[in-house]
């Protein structure tokens, strides 16, 4: 296949990995996006507030989820032991679940699973599991992606695309694209020409700590859907999540949610604390409370997880441009929750799309 000018927008995980894949097949690839990796933190841009670690709950009655998921898996724990290391950090994550979960577990795939004994469950878990994962350091690895590409020899367009229109007719470029690729996020619902409807936000708001003693990841899922986490940086920030609302467009992070996200985390995690402070209240039978974190807080967040009605959108088609002509276009987007632990699954999909577009 000859060199070709594909574009991509959107400069989020999703997009950055795309790209990346794209170029495995020898084309010039220009990213157009808003926002860019090592921009202020906007609620406008999702990726940078992510937490993030690889866990996985798709299975058997999901296999394309639970594929893109494990393929993603193996690359990034090679990452995570390669020239990228610094961006991941290899833990032990123990999962509690608030109700029995039966056998098999879909996570029984990763490094030395094993379930719980009753002995080792938290208050309020029925059952539990841990094994070995990857936390990725969301804006770290974001910059280590768009390095990459610009090495590989991609190109970035910053602009605010209206409609893909104006990238089609070479408005933003300095040459016309032969192919198109949207993983614009959140952007899908309102971006002209996409325009989809079932995207909606799934917001999640976390705390951001410094707190380099905690070296494990633990999460717990309640009955009500709540779901609590811990998860550490190999820098020693440590994100404390967290909230799954649905259509919930709120851009700033709410004062009584940040209290119950700290409530929560130290209920499961009572480690949180500075070890000496954590020493004294041991002495007095005293529990942890949330200002017993405030010293250690380094800033709270919201982001807009990107969810689809349907799942993923991963497919392809042609745009039918003003004078007729037609371009073929890629759809990435709609991950949800799952946009880094799904990344090169879903970008190795998208590619393969791609060739099919193209041939």
């Amino acid at each position: 296949m000859s060199s070709l000018n594909i574009t991509v927008i959107g400069a989020g995980v999703v997009g950055l990995t795309t790209a990346l894949k794209i170029q495995e097949l020898g084309h010039r690839v220009t990213i157009v996006a808003e926002y860019l990796p090592g921009d202020e933190k906007s609620i406008r841009y999702t990726s940078p507030w992510a937490g993030a670690h690889h866990v996985s709950f798709f299975g058997d009655e999901d296999p394309k989820q639970r594929d893109m998921d494990r393929e993603t898996f193996r690359v990034m724990w090679e990452m995570s032991a390669g020239p990228a290391e610094a961006c991941f950090m290899r833990i032990q994550q123990t999962e509690y679940y608030a109700e029995p979960k039966a056998a098999p577990n879909p996570l029984d795939v990763m490094p030395n699973f094993r379930y719980l004994e009753p002995s080792q469950l938290k208050a309020g878990a029925a059952s539990g599991v841990e094994f070995e994962t990857v936390t990725i350091d969301s804006p770290v690895y974001l910059l280590y992606l768009l390095t990459r590409f610009l090495q590989n020899g991609g190109q970035v367009k910053r602009a605010s695309v209206q409609h893909i229109s104006q990238l089609v007719s070479g408005g933003f470029l300095t040459s016309k694209p032969d192919a198109l690729v949207v993983c614009a996020g959140i952007g899908a619902r309102t971006l002209g020409g996409v325009e989809d409807r079932d995207v909606f936000p799934i917001r999640g708001q976390t705390v951001l700590i410094r707190a380099p003693w905690v070296n494990f990841g633990r999460t717990l899922s309640s009955v009500d859907g709540t779901w609590t986490y811990i998860i550490p940086r190999r820098s020693g920030d440590v994100i404390l999540g967290g909230t799954k609302a649905n259509d919930d467009w709120h851009p700033h992070p709410r004062p009584e949610t940040t209290t119950d996200i700290l409530e929560r985390t130290l209920s499961i995690c009572p480690e949180l604390v500075p070890p000496e402070k954590l020493a004294e209240l041991r002495r007095k039978g005293v529990d942890p409370k949330p200002e017993d974190l405030q010293s250690i807080i380094l800033e709270t967040g919201c982001g807009l997880r990107p969810g689809r009605k349907g799942g993923i959108r991963l497919e392809r088609g042609l745009f039918q441009t003003i004078d007729g002509h037609s371009i073929p276009i890629v759809y990435n987007y709609g991950h949800g929750g799952y946009g880094y632990q799904s990344s090169w699954g879903s970008a190795r999909i998208a590619t393969d799309l791609l060739k099919e577009a193209l041939a």
